[in-house]
Order: C-alpha cells, then structure tokens, then sequence
C-alpha cells in the first residue's frame, strides 16, 4: 500500500517497520481498505518530516488482538480524540493537511462490522498511534 504513495513522492525517506507474523480472521478486503486508510493518513501527517517512521503491528487490547498504525507525524491534542472517527471531522486545516475527513469513520465502521472497535492516542507535533480490534472484548 505504502509503495503506491512512494511512487508518487519517491524523495520521501521513510521508515517503515511491520511486524512479522500478523493475522486476523475478518473480511480481508475490508481490512484492506482500513489499513489503506490509516496507512494513507500516516503518510499523510508525516510528510512535514524529513525522515517519516510508520510501524504497523499487533497487541493485546481488552483481552483481544489489537492492531495499530504507529507514526511521528503531526499527532493531535487528546482533547478532540472524541471528534476523530466521526465523519468529516478534521483536527487540521484542509490547507496544511488535504482529505474528505471519511477516512478514520471509515477505518471504525469496519471495525464495528467485525465487532471491535477503533481509537487513536496522539501527541501533537510527536504522533500518533491509531488502534482498531476485529472482535469483541473477552468479558
């Protein structure tokens, strides 16, 4: 998925760690889909660095498997976090970042299909860590 970006913007350096081993039972194109949006929003608010780290991996949230798109682009304040996965909610101007503002509700919807969830930790102008389940938490 990244490559499609570094086609467009070969100068960009770019760090990129995925962790070996990942698997999920779910639908694998709408994985997909949400992997492309949170890795399109990684390259996207890294892009004012000169040298972007994005790590995709996996851990355990609330008893459950736990993915995550890990970057050190713009981050955000976790005061809006509530506002990030609603649609066209942006946290930063369309002039400094550009996008519909459907990309995270989407990467949510997806995750709410497969009976998880999606939420983000943040730190502006450090990164960000956006996290989705694919099943129910273990009660």
């Amino acid at each position: 998925m990244l490559a499609a970006f570094q086609r467009v913007e070969p100068e960009r350096r770019i760090e990129l760690h995925i962790s070996p081993g990942i698997v999920a039972d779910a639908d694998p194109q709408l994985v997909a889909i949400a992997l492309d949006n949170l890795l399109g929003n990684a390259w996207k608010f890294t892009s004012k660095r000169a040298v972007a780290r994005i790590e995709v991996g996996e851990t355990k949230a609330y008893g459950v498997p736990a993915y995550f798109v890990r970057d050190n682009g713009a981050g955000f304040d976790m005061t809006y976090r509530d506002k990030l996965f609603g649609v066209f909610q942006r946290l930063h101007p369309e002039t400094e970042f550009p996008g519909t503002g459907i990309g995270l509700a989407t990467v949510a919807r997806i995750a709410q299909r497969h009976r998880g969830r999606a939420w983000a930790v943040g730190v502006p102008g450090e990164g960000a860590t956006f996290f989705f389940t694919l099943m129910e938490p273990q009660a």
